[in-house]
């Protein structure tokens, strides 16, 4: 068999350089400190790398989208907060402005602090988040999403819900639409409302409402009407001349009346021909309720019970809005814990992870060094070797 000179010398070099490769190669480990430089080195290592690295990154992402919830929700629970305390200053005012010592001109004083106290509550329902985006617009962030004309107040938002991706598969609410927050408030005591008849000449006002037996309400709509200073008969006012469905007495200066599972608790004197309605509950925005309130007073006329009445539905109104923001309240406080667990288990995710691209990729440098030192000296034997060949010619022998 004969060997060219030619196919030596490129056997010589190919060795050289595939030494020359390899050196490189733990070199370049060594300066990263990656095992894996490229997918061949270990395509099953890379692949893993690949898939870790990937849910590295949405577990990542998962804390940055709770850390802009909690930013949200911050602001909405510290707006709701401010809103509260005006609306215990708003009720502070009007049981002033219903004391039967107040003027008008009083009144109307107390008046225009409320109406200053109705535009802190639309700049509060308008809040931005830190990111310039409307609070309590539903998903209309862009847009403000409450405009105030004298005492009208309107929403010009949707009944969206913004969500945000806090963990696979867990979607957490970062706000609520002022629709639901301050729009959509039921009036009265939240299952049924009164109001005194227009055209009332007695002194008697109802107070504090109540439903005392739930499965006797029916949801109807009736008419109470006092036939004298102490009787009074109850009608359904769907049929307000048909014949009673209940009747009673009212003693003294104070009591109560109780029908179907409803009770109105009231004082003073009621006159002959007096009515009072009892209807269910529907909704009335927080704005409208301050500015009923802010209606009465300035409408003077010396209170009385038509004043008081209508403060005392106007109270149980705002009683239902205080609860709403409350409510909303403690809903935000429950996200904002299911987000404070959700960012401990990503930390602890973001460990695990860690720890095992550390395990696929990082390098063990004792061994990477004594690998290095190995190719190193194959090397240059491999260059000594191919100096050596270049000697070896047929010539030489035959001198």
């Amino acid at each position: 068999m004969r060997i060219s000179t030619n196919w030596q010398q490129q056997q010589s070099v190919n060795q050289m350089l595939d030494r020359q490769y390899q050196l490189s190669q733990t070199q370049l480990a060594l300066g990263n400190g990656k095992a894996i430089q490229t997918p061949s080195d270990n395509p099953a290592a890379a692949a893993r790398v690949v898939d870790v690295s990937s849910a590295s990154a949405q577990n990542d992402q998962y804390t940055r989208n709770i850390n802009m919830a909690n930013t949200r929700l911050s602001v909405e629970e510290q707006s709701l907060s401010n809103a509260s305390d005006i609306l215990d200053r708003i009720r502070t005012l009007a049981l002033e402005g219903s004391n039967g010592t107040q003027t008008d001109e009083s009144r109307k004083s107390i008046a225009t602090e409320m109406r200053q106290s109705l535009q802190q509550l639309v700049s509060i329902a308008n809040t931005k988040d830190g990111q310039g985006e409307y609070i309590f617009a539903g998903n209309s962030t862009s847009s403000q999403p409450f405009t105030q004309s004298g005492l009208n107040v309107t929403y010009s938002g949707d009944q969206g819900q913004r969500m945000v991706a806090a963990g696979a598969g867990l979607q957490v609410a970062t706000g609520d639409s002022g629709d639901a927050v301050f729009m959509s408030v039921k009036g009265g005591n939240g299952t049924f409302q009164t109001s005194a008849g227009s055209t009332n000449t007695g002194t008697a006002v109802v107070g504090s409402t109540s439903v005392t037996d739930a499965s006797a309400w029916t949801g109807g709509s009736y008419t109470i009407t006092f036939t004298d200073a102490s009787t009074y008969e109850i009608h359904d006012a769907a049929d307000p001349t048909g014949p009673a469905i209940s009747t009673g007495t009212y003693t003294g200066d104070s009591g109560s009346i109780t029908f179907n599972g409803a009770q109105l608790n009231l004082t003073g004197t009621p006159a002959a021909g007096d009515t009072f309605s009892v209807t269910p509950s529907s909704s009335q925005d927080v704005f409208s309720t301050v500015a009923n309130m802010i209606t009465a007073f300035e409408q003077g006329g010396g209170g009385g019970a038509a004043l008081n009445n209508t403060v005392n539905a106007q109270l149980q109104n705002l009683d239902q809005a205080a609860g709403s923001f409350l409510n909303t309240r403690t809903q935000i406080g429950a996200r904002m814990n299911t987000l404070d667990a959700q960012t401990d288990m990503g930390a602890d995710m973001k460990l695990q992870y860690a720890s095992t691209l550390s395990d696929l990729q990082d390098l063990d440098y004792a061994s990477a060094a004594s690998k290095f030192s190995q190719q190193q000296s194959a090397l240059d034997a491999a260059q000594q070797a191919y100096v050596k060949m270049q000697n070896l010619s047929l010539f030489n022998y035959l001198k």
